[in-house]
This record gives C-alpha cells, structure tokens and sequence, in this order.
C-alpha cells in the first residue's frame, strides 16, 4: 500500500539529497524552457523579415499556432502545480498553513526581486517576477474549494485575454509582426536612458503580466491536488482527453490570426480583426495546458524506457530557473551589438534556429550539473532566501 508522494514517484532523481520525483513535471518545465526560447529570441531581432521569405512564413506560421501565447499559460500551469507541490511537502513534515502561506508568499517576494534584477540588469523581459507576484496573491487559493478554483480561472480568463489579444489586435491592425510585439532589440540609448526607460514601463509591465498568468496559474493548482503530472499513467484518460480537445481548440482558434499575420487573409472586417486578435491568445491557454498533457503523456513511457534525453531534459527542468536566466544571457551575446551583433541579420528563422541552439546548450550544462550532483545556483539562492526566517529581537 502506497503511504507518500514519493512512493508514487519513479525511484530516480537527479537533485542530490532528494527523495526521487516524478518525471512527468521536471520533463514538462524542461521542455517549457524550449518554447519560452522561442517565443522570446524574436523579440531580440531588429526585423523578422531578414533571410528566407518562404521560411520566415512557415515559422511564424507555426510560431502562432503553437509557441506564441502559449509558452506563457505553460510555464503558469506548472508554476500553480509547483505552489501545490511545496504544500503538500510541507504539510508532511508537519508545518502548520499560517508557516506555509508565509513561505509560499516568501517565495514569491524573493522571486519578485530576482525577476526585478534579471529585467534592470539584462533584458526588459522577465517572467520570474510575474510568477513571484501571482504567488504572493494567489496563496490564499491553495486552501480554496475545487469549485472556487475553477470558477476564478474561468472569470480571470476574460481580461487575461483581453489584455494579450489588445496588444495582437493593435499590431495585427497597424501591419506589424506580432512575434516582436514588445521588441528589446538594442538601440542607441545609453545604459542609464535604457535602465529609467525599464523601470518607468516595470510596474505597468508587472501588472499586465500577472493579469495573463492568473488562469493557467489557478488551473495548475487544480490539476496538481489530482496529481495528474505526478501520476499520469493513472489519469491516461483525461491526459488524452486534455491533449486532443485543447490542442485542436488551440491550432482552430490560432488559424485566423496566422493566415492575417501571413498575409494569406489580406483584408479582415474589423470584426473579423478583433475575433481574430482574442482567439488566439484565448485558445492559447489551452495549448498551453495541452502541452503539459502530451509531455504527461509522453512520460508514462519515458519512465519506463529511461534514455539520455529523458534524463537530460528532466535535469533541466530541475534547473529550469537557472538555465531560463541563462537564455538572457546567450541572446545578449548572440543579439546585442556589443555581442556578436546578429540583431539585424537574422530574421524570424534565424532567431527561432537561435532558441534551439540555445535550448541544447542549456541541456548539456544541466546534464553536466545532474552528473556533478549540482542544483542550479538560482535554485539554491531562491531556497536559502525563502527558508531563511527572521531574527527574533531578543
């Protein structure tokens, strides 16, 4: 008779001084790390025309069907599964929900600051402190009825798409790609005019960013008190079921804004516009959610037939904290001027070409850590700040 998690789990793990984990989850952040390289590497270039025309159409053909707008609800999903995981780990070892909720929110702030100096210092993109901050505000919700749960993320899901698809529509009406909507390519401003530039947009930034990661955040929390990553050959069924209705919704509802963004739709109705502009990202929490249902999936197999990849991938979702801050660094020395200077030589596939070569870099160093029997350093920084209590004055 099973009597703990981490019975349930597979007798592996790669983290030293661990009890074994189930693979399903670390694979599914690992494979995130893939999606959310290619969702981000076109931001850094100057223009997504430059190269190929025929291949810069099929990769932003496909860059909306399955990457843009759903890279995001992913990593949400599994961040809300992640809140339920350390719940119930500390519920084991016996801490009490106001010590929980303080660590859960602790987390979050320490999260917060980290994603703060990941933006100021590097890119003007972070989604480190979107999660800290949907932390903060969301762990009253761990304690929160299934059906209160389910109900928040269906009202929140309205202007979680509202907010994602005004930016769509706004690019989409004016002609313009959406795959460098919010393009950090460098400019000519120093650092200091860069840096005030970032900080004056962060608060907005911060505040639209946790408004789109609520849903997938409170439907994560959802799926993991079924524990349907950490044990998903029980629940096959609704894996299966997730995967093929929310995929096929998701590529349905993608199609229209595609073919406008491809040209192939020349001239929409300004209705047609708009519907086009929500449904993608609207359907795009689902694909998102979907595609931790197939890597799911794929793990009930995977746990058995254990290969180099499956090992590696699930070393770097260990690590996946560490290995996302390390994509800022290596599109900065590809992209930026003061780096290799490819900002305005490569076009859309030669960014998406880019984030791949990246992601496998990634995985060699994981692979690398995993045999060392090192964590990632951002994971051991965010774990000795959020268990570190405060001094009580004597």
């Amino acid at each position: 008779m099973k009597t703990s998690p981490q019975e349930d789990a597979p007798p592996h793990s790669s983290l030293p001084g661990t009890a074994a984990r189930a693979l399903a989850p670390d694979l599914a952040r690992g494979v995130m790390l893939l999606a959310i390289a290619v969702a981000h590497a076109p931001l850094f270039v100057v223009s997504v025309d430059r190269g190929s025309a025929a291949a810069n159409e099929i990769a932003g053909f496909l860059h909306l069907l399955f990457v843009h707008n759903h890279a995001r609800p992913m990593f949400a999903f599994l961040f809300g599964y992640a809140m339920v995981q350390l719940l119930d780990r500390q519920t084991r070892r016996g801490s009490d929900w106001v010590a929980i909720r303080k660590l859960q929110r602790r987390r979050g702030w320490w999260l917060v600051a980290i994603g703060s100096v990941h933006m100021a210092l590097l890119v003007p993109i972070d989604i480190l402190a979107v999660y800290g901050m949907a932390a903060v505000l969301l762990t009253g919700m761990l304690r929160a009825k299934d059906s209160a749960l389910l109900w928040t993320a269906g009202i929140s899901l309205l202007p979680a798409t509202l907010t994602v698809g005004l930016g769509m529509w706004i690019a989409m009406s004016q002609g313009a790609s959406t795959y460098t909507q919010g393009s950090i390519a460098a400019d000519e401003r120093g650092f200091v005019e860069m840096f005030a530039a970032r900080l004056g947009a962060w608060p907005f930034e911060l505040g639209i960013g946790v408004i789109s990661v609520v849903p997938a955040v409170l439907l994560g929390m959802w799926a993991a008190r079924r524990r349907v990553l950490d044990e998903p050959a029980r629940n096959r069924h609704l894996l299966v079921r997730t995967a093929v209705i929310t995929t096929i919704l998701s590529v349905a509802g993608a199609v229209p804004a595609a073919l406008i963004q491809a040209g192939f739709w020349a001239r929409p109705s300004a209705a047609a516009l708009w519907a086009a502009a929500l449904a993608q990202p609207l359907t795009g929490y689902l694909g998102g959610i979907g595609m931790a249902a197939v890597i799911g999936l794929v793990a009930i197999v995977a746990v058995r037939r254990r290969k180099l990849l499956t090992t590696a991938v699930e070393a770097l979702g260990q690590r996946s904290m560490s290995l996302y801050l390390f994509q800022s660094i290596a599109f900065i020395a590809v992209f930026h001027p003061y780096g290799l200077g490819l900002q305005d030589r490569l076009g859309l596939t030669g960014a998406v070409g880019v984030a791949a070569a990246t992601w496998l870099v990634s995985l060699g160093i994981a692979e690398v850590m995993r045999r060392a029997g090192h964590r990632g350093p951002a994971e051991i920084l965010l774990r000795r700040l959020a268990y570190r209590r405060p001094k009580r004055s004597a």
